[in-house]
């Protein structure tokens, strides 16, 4: 789908609550917990957090963040990409991918170039160049989750 863009957050401060709001949506996280993120994103001179937003016609279909831990006891695998989302209607248009390419491209840009992040998908970020490293225990208890890494590399594959 080429009538669609990503942006960071940090480019669009004015819809940091619709922004909120969108990924409390997806996650069930409370949207208080993304606004503080996403303030933090806006004002912070770290690298990390960051969200990012796929637009269509000002209208977010996708979006991520990039946290120093996403619910897991495994805090050495930081930072992690979190809350990755395409809305339905939006899906197989290769924004999930764009979304992972831009912010690894991003994250490396700030001086990051291995990222981290859990799920229970077995073989969608194997497309995109993650890679499973272990299972960590979730934060909340429930069943161990997978981790995956991805290791950013310069142009020239060095």
């Amino acid at each position: 789908m080429k009538d669609f863009r990503i942006v960071s957050i940090r480019e669009l401060p004015e819809r940091r609550a619709y922004a909120a709001k969108w990924f409390h949506q997806k996650w069930s996280v409370p949207e208080e917990e993304y606004l503080k993120s996403i303030d933090e994103c806006l004002i912070g001179k770290k690298a990390i957090p960051q969200w990012y937003l796929a637009l269509a016609d000002d209208k977010i279909i996708g979006g991520l963040g990039v946290i120093e831990n996403d619910f897991h006891r495994r805090k050495d695998l930081a930072p992690n990409v979190c809350a990755l989302f395409v809305e339905e209607k939006y899906r197989s248009r290769g924004i999930a991918g764009r979304l992972l390419e831009h912010v690894c491209s991003d994250m490396y840009e700030k001086g990051i170039g291995r990222l981290y992040l859990v799920t229970d998908h077995t073989s969608f970020y194997e497309r995109y160049g993650w890679k499973f490293v272990c299972m960590a225990d979730a934060d909340d208890s429930q069943a161990p989750v997978r981790v995956y890494e991805h290791i950013q590399q310069k142009a020239d594959g060095t």
